[in-house]
C-alpha cells in the first residue's frame, strides 16, 4: 500500500476510535464544605456524662463542648461514679478522660475537634472531702498540662481542654493556694463580683433555687428580668452562666425553657438527652 494511502487508513482509524471511546466522567460535584465536620455546639453541657453507654466518645460524637465527670478519692486514685457504691476501680478519671482527651489532642493538632479552635470544658464534680480530692486532683492533672488551659500568676493560657472543678465547696482552699493551677473553679451565683474570673471563670447554680417557671406557659417577666441580669453580670467579670435541675423530660416545656436560656445568652444548657439537646441546637442555628 503506497505510504500517503497507509497514513491516511491509520488516521481515519485513530479517528474512529476515538469516536467510539468512552465518555469522560463529569467531576462529581462535591460542597465546598463536605469534607469539614459538622460544627461542635459550644452550649452543650453534658450531665453525669460517665453515665452513658460509651463517656466522652459519646458526647463528642454529638458534638458537645462540656462534659461533666463525678469523682471520689479511693487511695491516691480517682474514680468516676454519681454514688460511692457505683465504683468501679478500673473506670478512673485518666482512664475514661484525661487518656483519651490526650490521645484525641495529639491526633488533631493540638484540637479536640479538628479544625475548631474550641476548648472543651471537662467540669470534674468532687463528690468526696474537697481539700483532699483536689490536692490529689492536681497531682493527677500535672502529666496531662500539654493540653490543659492552666493559669500562671493570675495570667490564663488557653488550652484544649479546661478542667474546672466544681462539688464539694472545700476545693477552694487549696485551689486559691496554687501559684500555678491547671485547673479553674465553677463559682456560684453568690461568688459574682467575687474571685476574678482567671480563678472562676464559670458559675452553675440551682434551677429551682432562683426560678419557679419550668417551661410552660410563657416566662415570666420579672423571672426573665433576673435572668438576663445575672447572664449581664456574669458576662461583665467575664464568666460563662450554666444552671442545673432544669426540665430535662422531652417536650415543649423542654424546648422553651432551654430557648429562653439562649435568649438570655446563657452559655451551658445542661442535659442527660445528647441527641436531644444536638437536634434542638442544630435546629436552632
Amino acid at each position: 500500500m503506497p505510504r500517503t494511502r497507509r497514513a491516511a487508513v491509520i488516521t481515519l482509524g485513530a479517528a474512529l476510535a476515538g469516536s467510539f471511546a468512552a465518555p469522560a466522567r463529569a467531576a462529581a460535584h462535591v460542597p465546598a464544605d463536605a469534607a469539614r465536620p459538622r460544627p461542635p455546639l459550644r452550649h452543650a453541657h453534658a450531665h453525669n456524662d460517665y453515665a452513658h453507654p460509651h463517656p466522652l466518645a459519646d458526647a463528642l460524637a454529638h458534638g458537645f463542648s462540656s462534659v461533666e465527670a463525678d469523682i471520689w478519692l479511693v487511695g491516691d486514685r480517682l474514680l468516676v461514679g454519681h454514688d460511692a457504691s457505683d465504683l468501679d476501680p478500673t473506670r478512673t478519671l485518666e482512664a475514661l478522660y484525661l487518656d483519651p482527651l490526650l490521645r484525641r489532642v495529639r491526633s488533631q493538632h493540638g484540637r479536640v475537634y479538628a479544625g475548631y479552635d474550641l476548648t472543651l470544658q471537662l467540669l470534674i464534680d468532687i463528690k468526696s472531702e474537697g481539700q483532699a480530692t483536689y490536692r490529689a486532683l492536681s497531682r493527677h492533672l500535672r502529666p496531662y498540662r500539654a493540653m490543659l488551659s492552666v493559669c500562671s500568676g493570675g495570667q490564663v493560657r488557653r488550652g484544649a481542654v479546661a478542667a474546672v472543678v466544681s462539688g464539694d465547696r472545700g476545693a477552694r482552699i487549696p485551689m486559691e493556694a496554687e501559684r500555678v493551677r491547671y485547673a479553674f473553679y465553677d463559682g456560684r451565683l453568690a461568688d459574682l463580683g467575687g474571685a476574678p474570673a482567671s480563678f472562676a471563670p464559670l458559675v452553675s447554680d440551682n434551677w429551682t433555687q432562683y426560678f419557679t417557671w419550668q417551661g410552660a406557659g410563657p416566662m415570666p417577666e420579672r423571672e426573665r428580668e433576673i435572668l438576663i441580669r445575672i447572664v449581664t453580670t456574669a458576662r461583665s467579670e467575664g464568666r460563662k452562666v450554666r444552671f442545673w435541675a432544669t426540665p430535662d423530660r422531652p417536650g415543649p416545656e423542654r424546648e422553651a425553657l432551654w430557648r429562653e436560656l439562649l435568649a438570655a445568652g446563657v452559655d451551658y444548657l445542661n442535659t442527660d438527652d445528647l441527641a436531644g439537646l444536638e437536634a434542638f441546637l442544630r435546629a436552632a442555628r
